[in-house]
């Protein structure tokens, strides 16, 4: 990595941050980052730039007209793909967001209760009995990768394919940035053609699943077509596949290695609420991005039409102006208005589904193996913000 000055009022860096790094160097590097300047360029990428504070992250998440969601990664600044309904703006987005709404809303996740529990207690069962397990192989990807599958009406003999497609869409570093880029379209294309197949059975034959339910709905008064259903898929299949898994190793990360912690969870499941909010406000993941659509300024950096900048969610909600000790995981923390599901128009729709599963695999998890560790031959790694899908987390109890 190399900072430079830059005559735009802003630091100049160049890194990758989706290279895979030990375990909690990428959120001691974004906390520096926040402490150097509001707003920094990077030259990785295309270029582009990074929003570092709380105040001026919240105002690129509420101007949706200035700050576009039809690109969201710093690779693809001119995607030929679009990710619905997250790269969506305006009356379709909004459109979308109303009908898919009610298939996330609280009374619609209560219903998943005792199917996401029973799968919860399932693997635990199995694992309990081992003394050990690869936290993230055996249990953090397989748990809500299930419910995912579930939902969307797929066979769950096909999730290690799903899981490597989602690897290399959104975890693959190695090479050039070209490299990456081909990769994630290989990738991409592989989930596209899968999806083709389920779509057109659905239109046939529908079922109780989100695929059959989305096929129902109207945008301008119309059906929407495989192309839309296509790119609504690819969305599900990458938000149901990764977020509540990297934010479940990194939980268990802290807990392993916390033991005060840990205990309190254990003796006192009614603290399990506000523990998991803590961990999503302390390890936001996410590292949105949004493209420039006029001529504007962030904290005094002028920045032109068509750039792309990222807005990383721990870079707000690690931000010691907002919240007290930041930096510190404090699980019994209140209030905690966090953003670590994003903020603004494209708010994630998902939110209480990953709270609940978080909630009832914390629950179940402590309930039968409430004493545990990190294995000293653990070595778990970071891709982008959060512990990436290869894991590294061995956690060990006495059987």
């Amino acid at each position: 990595m190399s900072t430079t000055e830059s005559p735009s009022t802003c630091p100049v860096h160049n890194f990758n941050h989706y290279e895979e790094k030990p375990f909690g160097e990428k959120i001691d590097f974004y906390d520096r980052l926040r402490d150097e300047a509001p707003v920094i360029r990077n030259e990785f990428a295309n270029g582009h730039y990074i929003v570092t504070r709380y105040e001026e992250i919240m105002a690129v998440y509420q101007d949706a007209a200035t700050f576009s969601n039809s690109a969201v990664t710093v690779f693809n600044p001119n995607p030929t793909y679009r990710w619905i309904p997250e790269m969506l703006d305006g009356d379709e987005h909004r459109q979308w967001r109303k009908q898919l709404g009610p298939q996330f809303a609280p009374k619609a996740v209560e219903v998943l209760e005792d199917k996401v529990r029973d799968r919860a207690v399932e693997l635990i069962e199995s694992i309990a009995k081992r003394g050990s397990c690869d936290f993230m192989k055996d249990f953090a990807n397989q748990y809500p990768s299930f419910i995912f599958l579930e939902l969307m009406g797929l066979p769950f003999e096909d999730l290690d394919k799903f899981l490597h497609w989602e690897d290399e869409i959104l975890h693959v570093s190695a090479g050039t940035a070209e490299e990456t880029a081909q990769r994630r379209e290989t990738a991409t294309i592989a989930v596209t053609e899968y999806f083709d197949k389920i779509i057109a059975a659905r239109r046939i034959e529908p079922k109780d699943d989100l695929v059959s339910k989305a096929l129902a709905f109207e945008i301008d008064g119309k059906p929407v077509n495989d192309e839309d259903m296509r790119a609504f898929c690819l969305l599900m299949f990458m938000a149901g596949l990764d977020t509540v898994s990297a934010t479940l190793g990194i939980t268990f990360m802290h807990l392993a290695t916390h033991d005060e912690d840990r205990r309190r969870l254990a003796e006192d499941p009614e603290l399990i609420p506000t523990a998991i909010e803590e961990m999503l406000r302390a390890h936001a993941i996410v590292l949105p991005s949004r493209k420039v659509t006029k001529d504007t300024e962030i904290a005094g950096c002028p920045i032109k039409a068509g750039e792309m900048i990222s807005v990383p969610l721990n870079l707000a909600t690690r931000d010691d102006s907002v919240y007290d000790d930041a930096k510190e995981v404090l699980i019994d923390r209140s209030p905690n208005n966090h953003i670590a599901f994003g903020a603004g128009p494209h708010r994630c729709l998902g939110s209480h589904l990953a709270r609940r599963e978080l909630k009832i695999a914390l629950e179940e998890w402590h309930r039968l193996i409430p004493e545990y560790r990190l294995s000293d031959k653990s070595d778990p790694k970071e891709s982008g913000a959060q512990l990436g899908p290869s894991g590294g987390v061995i956690l060990e109890w006495d059987v």
